[in-house]
């Protein structure tokens, strides 16, 4: 039933595989698969600019205005998005902002299970969930009230 193992053939599947990964692009062999967007932002008067917020949100493929809801919840504060930034009330350091953006990708990005940021929302039964595309799994998502 089990024939003889044969290192020819061994070594013939060493030669193509090699082949192959020479042959894949840099960005499947790393490691590193989502890098949060840097934050920039300064605070002018009594307001805070949050400059990349568009591209952020496209980034992460969420939209704006529930991005934008979390921010605002969080920091107690209202918030508009004109263009490419979102508008803040009140003076909110870079460190503020950077720390509640890794709160939103954790909670609302990152699946639970598998950790890959291939998530979307959907709604079943009037219950918001986070549905992975890598995995599968779903989740009960916090709602932003």
């Amino acid at each position: 039933m089990w024939e003889k193992f044969d290192t020819n053939n061994d070594k013939f599947y060493d030669e193509i595989l090699s082949k192959a990964k020479i042959k894949l692009p840099e960005i499947v062999k790393s490691d590193q698969r989502f890098v949060i967007p840097d934050v920039e932002s300064n605070v002018e008067g009594n307001r805070t600019f949050f400059r990349n917020f568009k591209d952020l949100v496209t980034t992460i493929n969420r939209s704006g205005s529930h991005v934008l809801k979390f921010f605002t919840n969080e920091i107690g504060t209202s918030g508009s998005v004109e263009g490419n930034r979102a508008i803040f009330q009140g003076k909110h350091s870079k460190t503020q902002l950077t720390k509640l953006l890794e709160r939103y990708v954790n909670d609302y990005l990152l699946c639970p299970e598998c950790s890959k940021p291939e998530t979307h929302f959907i709604t079943q039964n009037r219950v918001e969930l986070m549905k992975c595309d890598a995995c599968g799994s779903r989740s009960a998502i916090r709602s932003l009230n």
